[in-house]
C-alpha cells in the first residue's frame, strides 16, 4: 500500500509538473522527504502530510483515503483487521487491563506505552506508529463518531507510564473525554477482586451491518473473534465487568483522587450501594435500567 501510495503521488506530481523540490516546498517538508515517500522507502507519511500532499496536488482526498491502508502496514498482521472494523464500528465497548485504551491516550503517554512493545524495530516505526494511534482518535470528534465506553481497571490508574507529569496529563484528558455525550468511562476497583477478563484487554465492536466483532490482546498478540456464538460469550464477560465496575460518577471521583496524589484513592462503596447510586443516576437522567450495571444504557447489542 505504501508502494501504491508513493506511486500516486510521483504521478501526480508529474501532471502538475511540479518537481520533489517544489512539491516539498508547498508541503513544507524536504525533497528528500517526498523522494521516501515516492519511492515507499523510510517512515511512512502521517495523515497530516498526506492531507497536505493531497490539496498541493489536487487529488480530491485519493490520498487521504488511501492513507488508512498505508498506516495499517506499520502494525502486526493480527491487529490490522480489527483496526478496519474498529473505523466502521458504530459503538465501542472496551475493556482495558494495563493501559489507557488508545482512542484516549495523550501523545506523551502513548509514545511512553508503544516505546516498550517488542515488535517495534526502529524509531521510525514508533513515530508511525504514534502518528497512527493519534490519528485514529480523529473519529471521535467526526460526524460519524461511534459511543464509546470504556472499563478501566484500577491498575490503568495506579501505573505512572512515562512518568508523573505524562501520568497526571493522561488522567486529565480521560477526566476531559468523559464530558463528552458519547463518551463513558467506568472504572473497574481492585476489590472487586478476580473476574473473567484478567487475562488482557477486551473490546467489542457493533458494526454498521448489525453484526459484533470481539478483540481480545495482550502485550504482543491479539486476537479477532468472528464467530456469533463466541462474540456472545465475549459480550456477556463485558456486561459483567460493567456490571461490577464503580458507576460513572463515581469513576470520576476515583480518577481525580488518583490525579490528585490521594493513594488511598476514593471511598470504594459495596456493590449493592453501587447499584443503588447508578439507577439513581438512571431515573435522573430518564435512562432505562442497566441489567446489572451502571450509566446510560447504549443503543446497540454490544451494549458499549
Amino acid at each position: 500500500m505504501a508502494a501504491l501510495f508513493g506511486s500516486r503521488v510521483r504521478r501526480l506530481r508529474t501532471e502538475a509538473g511540479l518537481t520533489q523540490a517544489e512539491l516539498g516546498r508547498r508541503t513544507h517538508v524536504v525533497s528528500t522527504r517526498i523522494t521516501q515517500i515516492e519511492r515507499a522507502s523510510g517512515a511512512k507519511p502521517t495523515l497530516e502530510l498526506a492531507r497536505a500532499l493531497d490539496e498541493a496536488l489536487g487529488a480530491d482526498q485519493l490520498l487521504v483515503e488511501l492513507w488508512p491502508y498505508v498506516y495499517r502496514e506499520a502494525f502486526p498482521d493480527w491487529s490490522r483487521k480489527f483496526m478496519a472494523h474498529s473505523e466502521q464500528a458504530m459503538s465501542i465497548g472496551e475493556y482495558a487491563a494495563h493501559v489507557v485504551p488508545g482512542l484516549l491516550q495523550t501523545g506523551a503517554y502513548a509514545r511512553a506505552v508503544l516505546s516498550v512493545g517488542l515488535t517495534l524495530s526502529s524509531e521510525a516505526q514508533l513515530e508511525e506508529r504514534l502518528a497512527a494511534r493519534l490519528g485514529r482518535q480523529e473519529r471521535l470528534v467526526s460526524a460519524d463518531r461511534p459511543e464509546l465506553w470504556v472499563v478501566l481497571d484500577e491498575a490503568v490508574l495506579r501505573r505512572p507510564i512515562g512518568g508523573p507529569a505524562v501520568m497526571r496529563e493522561q488522567l486529565e484528558r480521560l477526566l476531559t473525554a468523559v464530558a463528552q455525550p458519547h463518551i463513558t468511562v467506568q472504572v473497574l476497583p481492585f476489590e472487586q477482586g478476580e473476574h473473567d477478563a484478567m487475562g488482557g484487554s477486551l473490546t467489542i465492536l457493533a458494526l454498521p451491518d448489525g453484526s459484533d466483532v470481539a478483540y481480545t490482546e495482550g502485550a504482543h498478540y491479539g486476537q479477532l473473534i468472528e464467530d456469533s456464538a463466541e462474540v456472545r460469550r465475549f459480550a456477556l464477560t463485558y456486561d459483567r465487568l460493567r456490571a461490577a465496575a464503580l458507576p460513572p460518577l463515581m469513576s470520576l471521583d476515583m480518577i481525580r483522587s488518583v490525579m490528585e496524589g490521594n493513594h488511598r484513592g476514593a471511598k470504594v462503596p459495596s456493590r449493592s450501594e453501587r447499584r443503588r447510586v447508578a439507577q439513581e443516576q438512571l431515573q435522573q437522567s430518564g435512562g432505562r435500567q442497566l441489567r446489572g450495571g451502571a450509566g446510560r444504557s447504549p443503543r446497540h447489542r454490544p451494549r458499549a
